[in-house]
């Protein structure tokens, strides 16, 4: 009996114990019944896109890579000093853990909002991947106020793009300056689409996490390869851009190499990328990111020249030109979309801000500046050139001005900065996709070349800015700006839709209404028959 006393309360504690372990074995059980049957019953298109949770997704350095390129915040100033990456790396790990999309998962099992299926967000990476990777060259994410989220969407929407509008209003004519309003008021509305897609899920942080979100791991490959072609294009636009303003500078310069003659352009083209090639070669791109803040001093700069061109008398405004020429409107429509293309970043300016309830007042912002910027520049510069209205309004600027040689210098060394950032995350994302024992620096270097080489040749080949730049907005910033963000929100966000957004639906169901149609009238042309034959079947 004493020992039955003694190990009595022992018993009875190890039989409450297993029936809890028991009970919450079961509630367990039922959760993820309720949680799976939820999920099925709110995705049922997407069961067939499941995500292996082992294998870390492609690309891992979006985010971070992205953050350069646009960030008009200066980097801090550990990163001046040259301090080490070990100390750096210390600091991240205590300080900024939760903030580096490398360094922690991007969707949680416990934070998994029911609307978004299990199978189709972005999977968590391992530990394993987190190693393989080094980001020394990649700032740490920082929080920006208001202020500098507006800045980096300004810093963003207004880059090189300005420099062809006066360019594009020659080519559709003077009604053409419609679109270019119409496309700031859609991309800046799909902008907004794109922040209620980040909504449904608070880890979801970039553009590929949309997509993976919205359809699956396909979905994040296709997207994030998208965004990649468009940076690489754009690097092949900085190095064509360059290269024009240099050989207007130096018209008559030309070498002979083993018979092979090289004229004005390309000699510029060549050394053009001479100039950019070390910048490429960095592991710390801090300082160019510091840098690159001059972006919108550039672009003020740029206009500011071009005004003072206008009013100094030495070129005068001349109104002129077509109300609308129909033959070159869709080269007007792409160089319209360029200007907008800026929504790969905009998810990485909405997960940085302090206030991310403030993200469509900073669009707003944003997008109003760019448009009354873009509009007047147009303006100006086909009232200032006409008919004769280069590609580029720099290359119309008279030689023998000071002003001309400020903008002409100011286009030819904003590259130098930006292209190393432009063409870092691609760099990146081919390393991700290498063996683990492969990634060396010197891979590194020789990865970054070939891309450096590979948009010479391609800028060797079609030397033509205003083509190029009208197929990138015409091919992927219609993409990118205006289509993904449209389907992805639809995807994610289908039982929300207004009454107006379900109306773009109905084309959709239209389309099925013929086959719709065709298959009622069978249906009742067999009940018919059946009908008939059953009551001939009751006569007999």
């Amino acid at each position: 009996m004493k020992l039955e006393e003694d190990f009595g309360p022992d018993r009875r504690i190890e039989i409450e114990t297993d029936d809890e372990e028991n009970e919450a074995e079961r509630a367990c059980q039922n959760d993820e019944d309720d949680t799976e049957s939820d999920v099925e019953s709110s995705s049922r298109d997407h069961s067939n896109s499941c995500i292996d949770c082992h294998s870390p997704s492609w690309p891992q350095t979006y985010r971070q890579s992205l953050d350069m390129i646009t960030s008009v915040t200066p980097p801090s100033v550990s990163f001046l000093r040259g301090s080490s990456l070990s100390t750096l790396s210390g600091k991240r790990q205590h300080s900024s853990a939760t903030e580096s999309s490398l360094s922690r998962p991007l969707i949680s099992a416990t934070s998994l909002d029911k609307e978004i299926p299990t199978s189709t967000l972005p999977i968590k990476l391992s530990s394993s991947s987190e190693s393989r990777f080094s980001i020394r060259e990649l700032p740490p994410s920082q929080q920006c106020s208001y202020s500098q989220s507006v800045l980096n969407a300004i810093n963003a929407l207004c880059g090189i793009g300005i420099l062809s509008t006066p360019y594009a209003l020659k080519e559709g004519g003077w009604f053409s300056l419609t679109l270019l309003l119409v496309f700031g008021i859609i991309t800046c509305y799909t902008g907004i689409l794109l922040k209620q897609c980040l909504e449904s899920s608070p880890q979801l942080q970039t553009y590929p996490d949309i997509g993976q979100a919205a359809f699956g791991l396909v979905g994040r490959i296709c997207i994030a390869t998208i965004l990649y072609v468009e940076l690489y294009s754009s690097c092949v636009e900085y190095l064509i851009m360059m290269s024009d303003n240099l050989s207007a500078f130096f018209p008559n310069a030309h070498m002979e190499i083993a018979g092979i003659h090289l004229d004005s352009y390309q000699l510029c083209a060549i050394t053009s990328t001479l100039v950019i090639l070390p910048t490429v070669w960095l592991r710390n791109l801090n300082l160019l990111s510091y840098v690159s803040v001059g972006g919108v001093v550039t672009l003020v700069l740029v206009v500011l020249c071009l005004l003072w061109v206008g009013i100094s008398g030495e070129v005068g405004f001349h109104p002129n030109g077509k109300a609308l020429n129909l033959a070159n409107l869709p080269v007007t429509i792409g160089l319209y979309s360029f200007c907008y293309g800026s929504h790969s970043v905009f998810p990485n300016i909405y997960s940085s801000m302090k206030e991310p309830s403030r993200f469509p007042s900073v669009l707003l912002i944003s997008f109003a500046i760019a448009a009354f910027t873009y509009t007047g520049v147009a303006i100006c510069g086909f009232l200032m050139f006409g008919e004769a209205t280069k590609p580029q309004f720099t290359l119309n600027l008279p030689t023998k001005l000071v002003a001309s040689d400020i903008a002409g210098w100011s286009v030819v060394a904003a590259p130098v900065t930006k292209f190393a950032l432009t063409i870092t995350p691609v760099a990146l994302a081919i390393e991700e996709l290498l063996p683990a024992q492969n990634r060396s620096h010197g891979v590194s270097i020789l990865i970054r070349t070939i891309l450096v080489i590979s948009t010479l040749i391609v800028a060797l080949a079609v030397p033509y800015f205003g083509s190029v730049m009208a197929l990138i907005g015409s091919l992927l910033v219609m993409l990118v700006s205006l289509i993904l963000p449209c389907a992805c929100y639809m995807r994610l966000r289908r039982d929300r839709l207004t009454k107006l957004q379900k109306s773009a639906l109905t084309s959709e169901e239209i389309a099925h209404l013929p086959w719709n149609i065709k298959w009622r009238f069978e249906q009742r042309a067999v009940n018919d028959c059946t009908n008939c034959f059953s009551r001939k079947g009751t006569n007999e």
